[in-house]
């Protein structure tokens, strides 16, 4: 039996990081690229992130998201660009 729902586990870091990008996408010409029919899971995730992420309307804000991107920052040595995430 197929499974109705498929779900996402983000760490804190990575859902503070996919909810600044998403807003960000919204807000500039990039938006013009993405697909009509892909806005409407975008729309879902963004709010579940919003209303899961409580610091976005922190006052430190800035300060939480550039502490997020540097933990997330692949390390200076690893040229590969990716990320293992555990499950």
């Amino acid at each position: 039996m197929e499974n109705p729902e498929i779900i996402i586990r983000l760490t804190p870091d990575e859902a503070l990081i996919l909810s600044d990008w998403l807003e960000r996408v919204q807000m500039t010409d990039l938006s013009r690229l993405i697909d009509g029919a892909a806005w409407a899971p975008l729309h879902r995730i963004a709010g579940t992130l919003d209303k899961s992420l409580p610091g976005i309307f922190a006052a430190d804000y800035t300060e939480r998201l550039e502490a997020a991107r540097r933990r997330l920052a692949p390390a200076q040595d690893d040229g590969s660009g990716d990320h293992e995430g555990g499950s």
